[in-house]
């Protein structure tokens, strides 16, 4: 069983608001198909908020923490990743991928110490039902706070815990976790061995860059990748590109 993470610089142009990266999109989409068509096991996708996420809750100043009791405002961060969440299905579905939306803002909640409570009952009978559940970053109740951002790397680690997942991988816009030479990293195993190598995004982003999502996938009982697009399908077909975090 995989779950794996499209990110949002991925599939759309980050730095651009609410544009899409037409031409990545129908290459993961490619991939994931293959996948299918072989036989693969389960797979759960959840696809990160790019330029359409990212620049409506930079806009209304909400973050993972920084929440908005503005309905207008939620809806508007709300819109823009089901807006994405479409183009997503819409290109699985060209493909026969027989995918379907699971929206958290419906799904989840946090509670009042920021934890995330994501109930995955529906995800497991889609996954026997043979549907490939597709979740996407967005935002979700708080309790405190009122709306606040659930990032798809905090889904991932949902999913993968709730799910026993055997897999996770992160499909990035670089190659793996890379060294101060720009070297990809093969293997880490602490968080204090790459501590000083890991940035932040350089693009909007509300929901933390690369050292983030090292230490959520640390965390994991399960093996994960991160890798770039062009080793989607290698990933898909059990091999461990990039980066692997165990």
């Amino acid at each position: 069983m995989i779950v794996l993470k499209l990110g949002g610089s991925v599939i759309t142009e980050k730095d651009r608001p609410e544009t899409l990266d037409g031409e990545a999109l129908e290459r993961a989409a490619d991939a994931i198909a293959a996948a299918r068509d072989g036989g693969r096991e389960d797979l759960v996708v959840v696809h990160g908020g790019g330029s359409f996420g990212h620049h409506n809750a930079s806009e209304h100043g909400v973050s993972t923490t920084d929440g908005t009791r503005d309905a207008s405002a939620a809806l508007a961060i709300h819109g823009a990743m089901k807006t994405l969440n479409q183009f997503v299905l819409r290109r699985l579905l060209e493909r026969d991928v027989q995918a379907v939306p699971v929206h958290p803002f419906s799904a989840g909640h946090r509670d009042g110490e920021g934890e995330l409570d994501l109930p995955t009952g529906q995800v497991e009978t889609m996954l026997e039902e043979g549907f490939v559940p597709v979740l996407h970053g967005d935002v979700i109740a708080h309790a405190g706070a009122g709306a606040t951002v659930v990032s798809g790397d905090e889904l991932v680690a949902a999913l993968a815990r709730a799910l026993e997942a055997d897999r996770v991988g992160l499909c990035s816009t670089v190659p793996g976790v890379l060294d101060e030479a720009d070297a990809v990293i093969d293997r880490i195993d602490d968080f204090e061995s790459v501590a000083d190598v890991l940035g932040a995004s350089e693009a909007t982003d509300v929901t933390g860059g690369m050292a983030g999502k090292v230490r959520t996938l640390l965390a994991l009982e399960a093996e994960a990748s991160i890798f770039g697009l062009e080793s989607l399908e290698s990933f898909l077909g059990g091999e461990n590109p990039g980066t692997t975090i165990d």
